[in-house]
């Protein structure tokens, strides 16, 4: 049943990076059928940062680390849903403390996923299940859209650009001399996805002779130990990143020409600001969580099957069955280049 009028819809989309990344069409979607609706988001403080400043969105709520087990601040956010007075509330995380989130708003229609996408009980708290069809996760997420009236709509993400931080990174591109580079990117959330280092560095060193320098991403002392890696067996077609924050980080990916690494966060938000993706898939289906769009290039030996915690503890045998011609063959077709052979 569609509704009319100015709505107040409510998005419970609380982690993690990736997946706020691909809710943004959802809440795209909102604002294109309801160009008057009071659109509002609820979100942890890790994302908060690339959803803050949406041009589509009208109110942002911001929950702290620890906010379920602190009654204060479920109260807090209690009173804030209520004064907004939510008339949906859409669920597209499909867990107990999003669905909470929808329950506390107290809006008559709760639309979020029938189980098993639906799961820790949210199919309690919500009065309306959407069983999707669809393969990839913005497309499911869309579906829940359907009892609103809304079907198929255009997908966009308007990942909004923060101005300190665009200026921040054109002010390094300059200092450094780059205008055509791709970004590397070797982190993973998930051990069972990392790729091996010393393969980065051969696929930058495929890229330098298609003209790109590759700027080599990092968050954290795990992950500049491995940017460190790449870039001396890269032989100087590689350079380490400056330390970015996230809203740093999304003006670097808008201003490449690719971006390589694994299935998670960065890579969507690469994906977002239209940069193509080289993506390296194995305890994740390419076609259920790969970057969206067709210009991009999934590379996938096998899928490492299993139960979501068996995969993320798994060890990274899918991701080091990819050859690394393979992946410079990707990287030649998302750039445009024509193929050129090279031994793994």
């Amino acid at each position: 049943m569609s509704i009319v009028g100015t709505p107040r819809i409510l998005i419970s989309r609380l982690s993690a990076l990736g997946d706020c990344i691909l809710t943004m069409p959802l809440l795209c979607a909102l604002r294109d059928h309801y160009p008057r609706a009071s659109l509002t988001w609820v979100v942890e403080q890790g994302a908060a940062p690339l959803v803050r400043g949406h041009r589509c969105l009208d109110h942002l709520i911001v929950l702290r680390k620890g906010w379920l087990k602190s009654p204060r601040q479920i109260w807090r956010l209690r009173q804030q849903l209520q004064e907004l007075r939510i008339d949906v509330a859409l669920d597209p995380q499909g867990l107990f403390r999003s669905g909470i989130v929808a329950r506390l708003s107290r809006a008559p229609r709760r639309i979020g996923f029938a189980p098993p996408l639906g799961r820790e009980l949210t199919h309690w708290m919500n009065t309306e299940l959407v069983e999707p069809q669809a393969d990839h996760v913005v497309d499911r997420q869309l579906e829940l859209l359907v009892p609103l009236g809304i079907k198929w709509p255009k997908v966009r993400f308007e990942m909004p650009e923060d101005d300190g931080a665009a200026a921040r990174m054109d002010d390094y591109l300059r200092g450094q001399r780059l205008e055509r580079f791709a970004v590397i990117n070797p982190g993973a959330t998930w051990d069972s996805r990392l790729w091996e280092m010393d393969r980065f560095g051969q696929v930058a060193g495929h890229l330098a002779s298609r003209g790109l320098t590759s700027i080599v991403t990092w968050a954290g002392e795990r992950e500049l130990g491995w940017a460190e890696t790449i870039v001396r067996a890269s032989q100087g077609a590689a350079q380490l990143a400056p330390k970015t924050r996230l809203p740093e980080l999304a003006s670097l990916l808008r201003r490449s020409r690719l971006y390589v690494g694994s299935d998670t966060g960065p890579m969507h938000l690469a994906a977002a600001v239209g940069t193509p993706c080289v993506s390296l898939h194995g305890p994740t289906r390419w076609e259920q969580s790969g970057p969206y769009g067709k210009q991009h290039q999934p590379v996938q030996e096998y899928y490492q099957a299993g139960t979501c915690r068996e995969r993320r503890s798994a060890a990274n045998d899918a991701l080091r069955a990819i050859r690394v011609d393979t992946v410079c063959r990707a990287c030649d077709a998302a750039i445009g280049q024509p193929a050129m052979a090279r031994a793994a």
